[in-house]
């Protein structure tokens, strides 16, 4: 679909780079020409990241480790990229959620999100974004959301508020930033199954067993549609799409909502082995990290 250096001259950062989507995205610009930079909190993951995927494709990839929600270490980190070589593109991929009854949440819990997903997007798009307006040059940002900043869904309180606010920096930004040539959109993706997701989400359940059911094209999503669809956004095919939040999940949110509506039925039984089971996945996680 897309020519092998379409890519070429770009130099893309990519939050949340290590793993997942946001690995999977950052394969993509590689393999099409791009530099690439990913950013995450475990510096070792996104090094051995960087390492694989050079390996696969060749190319640049430079790791940073970086915890988003803490405003002045992103502008560090943006300044030392700039300084070398501005960036073009902006992908904000990094994310974490968890299910939960919203009176079971604490402060901490919601922040845990919060300040991830809403301030640390925020932090990123403003220390590239204010960079690019000072240089005079364009630039892209696409931003990983969900379908339900929509329709919103119970049970993922903190990471459905966040992610509306994303959706709505986005169309403002769009309005505020497109007279200095940057675009923003978000991509809006359905289920493609990742590791950490389901082990965050509803650990012990096949991963896409749900969607499965009930999609209206029976299947899960595929890494390489959210990987040509990111592409597209910032290849320049189509300059004026600004603001647009695009979901690609086979028409689930159209025809189930698309969000945690279901999980009505648990009993607290079933909210306390699911709170167990991430407790004990979040402590394997942390023990295998030393």
């Amino acid at each position: 679909m897309f020519n092998p250096q379409l890519l070429a001259g770009r130099n893309i950062m990519v939050t949340g780079g290590g793993t997942g989507l946001g690995k999977s995205m950052a394969a993509r610009f590689l393999e099409l020409g791009a530099e690439v930079h990913i950013c995450g909190r475990r510096k070792g993951v996104c090094d051995e990241t960087a390492t694989e995927l050079m390996d696969l494709y060749g190319g640049k990839v430079t790791s940073h480790g970086v915890n988003i929600a803490d405003a002045a270490a992103v502008d560090a980190m943006i300044e030392g990229i700039f300084v070398d070589r501005p960036l073009t593109d902006l992908i904000n991929n990094a994310a974490g959620n968890f299910i939960a009854r919203t009176q079971d949440l604490t402060p901490r819990g919601f922040d845990a999100i919060a300040n991830i997903v809403m301030h640390g997007t925020f932090y990123v798009t403003h220390a590239v974004g204010k960079r690019w307006i000072a240089g005079h040059t364009p630039g892209n940002v696409v931003s990983i959301t969900v379908t339900w900043v929509r329709n919103g869904s119970p049970y993922v309180v903190p990471s459905t508020m966040s992610k509306s606010a994303i959706h709505a920096m986005t169309m403002s930004l769009a309005t505020e930033w497109g007279r200095y040539g940057i675009r923003l959109n978000t991509i809006a993706p359905g289920e493609i199954p990742t590791e950490g997701m389901s082990k965050r989400i509803k650990p012990g359940d096949e991963a896409g067993a749900r969607t499965k059911a009930q999609n209206p094209m029976g299947r899960v999503g595929k890494m390489e549609e959210l990987q040509n669809l990111a592409v597209f956004l910032i290849s320049g095919g189509c300059d004026w799409i600004n603001g647009e939040t695009i979901a690609m999940d086979g028409g689930q949110a159209l025809a189930m909502g698309g969000n945690f509506y279901q999980l009505r039925d648990w009993s607290d039984a079933d909210w306390t082995q699911a709170r167990d089971s991430i407790k004990a996945q979040n402590d394997k996680d942390r023990a295998a990290r030393g």
